[in-house]
């Protein structure tokens, strides 16, 4: 894109001028013709947290106290490298995280250290001063701005004498509440365990005590004998928990290859809606299709894959996957865990990115996406830059994007800016058929016919007496498909 030249430069300010004013047409139409509200939203608010609960520390199961209950919270951060700005919107995005998980932010607390205190993440002094503010606020628990060790969370908890959780467990907590498929399930499931089981303890002798005799202290026949202690038997049972997990997740995912590979065999063009959490993908994919998925301003709004077919302007048939939002730091309990919905994103051909225009950061997001895409072997799948919000965004940081994403496109999903242009980018990107046939098709292999146009290119076609004369572009798969089918050659 050639957005160096003064005149483009005009031209894409005037741009966003005009969709300045669609915006506000659009918001006063929306305000006329509200549309009912979608079910899935309205039941996802339909239970709200209740001020006055707190949790407290007291001998309860480790698996019920790890389950977030938050109520009022202090945020916690360690600035160890880039600049100020940089930590915090780390610490913004976490009281984000944090109020999509239903909690009330109180205050927010940022140390400078070259690394975390490896016993209880921030100094000695952060320490009193901290626990000084959760007295003063009432708060119940402490969120940090990191993954934790096992040793940091018992220690600060020691010391704070209420939860201390970490920004995985936060987003696991948020994974849990949005999931809804029976996969998604197993799959937060999992990973919530996998995040456990290095971190299960009691309070005081409850898991640390010894078993005993053969039957004694409730083990019974299940237990490994009298040297066994509590804690070890729950572990063992957690990984059983977590192999049976796996074994389920394994044969749920037969069913979404099943898929993948129909379409693959029948050369069926993949597009993978990917971008960071809350920057507009499934809004992006109601735009283009009106699949009707659900639209929420909050972090992980989505988290099961939803597939829907698109045609291009010549009739060729594609396929766009909305997939769950990426963030900074994703932790590797929930990458593992959802494997088989992040291949929707490594098997595609092509992978729309998309990006926040009006975040304070977009160039952190494209890193942080573009690192997980990587780790699930995607990294040289072609990629789209699609910068979303424009309407809301500042245009200098815009046109920095479009200067440096050369395959980068400016629209606004919200107001229908730049759809156009972006739709065009996508079909053109799209893998080309590249086996040319020319063949009289018979009239009773209508499906292969049909399959033409779908999949492939057509340069001619007509209608003779044995069949449908045709002259096309297609996949290896489908022109194995004619040739085993003895069509005649034109």
């Amino acid at each position: 894109m050639s957005n160096d030249q003064p005149r483009n430069n005009d031209l894409f300010e005037e741009l966003l001028r005009e969709s300045a004013r669609v915006a506000a047409d659009f918001d006063a139409d929306e305000s006329e013709h509200d549309p009912d509200p979608q079910q899935e939203l309205s039941d996802r608010h339909a239970l709200r947290r209740v001020k006055g609960f707190s949790t407290e520390l007291q001998d309860i199961s480790d698996a019920e106290y790890r389950q977030l209950q938050l109520e009022r919270v202090v945020l916690v951060g360690v600035w160890t490298e880039g600049s100020a700005e940089m930590a915090e919107n780390s610490l913004a995005e976490l009281k984000a995280l944090a109020e999509t998980a239903g909690s009330e932010v109180l205050d927010g607390l940022i140390q400078r250290r070259d690394k975390p205190d490896p016993a209880t993440y921030i100094g000695s002094g952060k320490v009193i001063e901290l626990r000084q503010i959760v007295a003063s606020s009432g708060a119940d628990t402490v969120i940090c701005d990191g993954e934790l060790s096992p040793s940091q969370l018992r220690q600060l908890e020691d010391k704070l004498k209420v939860k201390v959780v970490d920004r995985t467990a936060l987003i696991l907590d948020i994974f849990a509440q949005h999931a809804k498929s029976k996969e998604g399930k197993a799959q937060v499931e999992l990973a919530q365990i996998a995040y456990l089981l290095p971190r299960l303890r009691g309070w005081g002798d409850s898991l640390s005590r010894q078993v005993g005799g053969r039957a004694a202290g409730g083990a019974g026949i299940g237990g490994r004998g009298p040297g066994e202690t509590k804690i070890e038997t729950d572990r063992r049972r957690i990984r059983d928990k977590m192999a049976k997990l796996r074994r389920e997740i394994a044969e749920m995912k037969v069913s979404r290859d099943t898929k993948r590979q129909e379409r693959k065999r029948f050369n069926i063009p993949s597009v993978a809606i990917a971008g960071y959490t809350n920057a507009g993908k499934s809004s992006l994919l109601n735009r283009l299709t009106n699949a009707g998925v659900l639209v929420e301003n909050a972090l992980f709004a989505t988290l099961d894959p939803t597939v829907r077919k698109s045609h291009t302007a010549d009739g060729r048939t594609y396929t766009l996957s909305d997939t769950v939002g990426f963030v900074r730091h994703l932790p590797h309990q929930l990458v593992d865990a959802f494997k088989s919905t992040l291949e929707e994103v490594s098997g595609a051909d092509l992978i729309v990115h998309v990006v926040d225009g009006s975040h304070p950061d977009p160039f952190e997001q494209i890193r942080a996406v573009r690192e997980v895409i990587t780790d699930i072997g995607g990294g040289d799948i072609p990629e789209i830059i699609a910068i979303n919000k424009v309407d809301s965004a500042n245009p200098d940081v815009v046109l920095e994007i479009l200067r440096k994403e050369k395959n980068s496109y400016a629209f606004s999903a919200r107001t229908g800016f730049g759809i156009e242009g972006l739709v065009h980018a996508i079909e053109k990107s799209l893998p080309q058929p590249n086996i040319e046939i020319n063949s009289i098709i018979p009239y009773n292999r209508g499906d292969l016919v049909n399959a033409i146009h779908e999949t492939g290119e057509i340069l001619s076609e007509e209608y003779v007496e044995s069949g449908t004369a045709i002259h096309a572009r297609v996949g290896a798969s489908l022109a194995k498909a004619i040739e085993a089918a003895r069509i005649s050659p034109r």
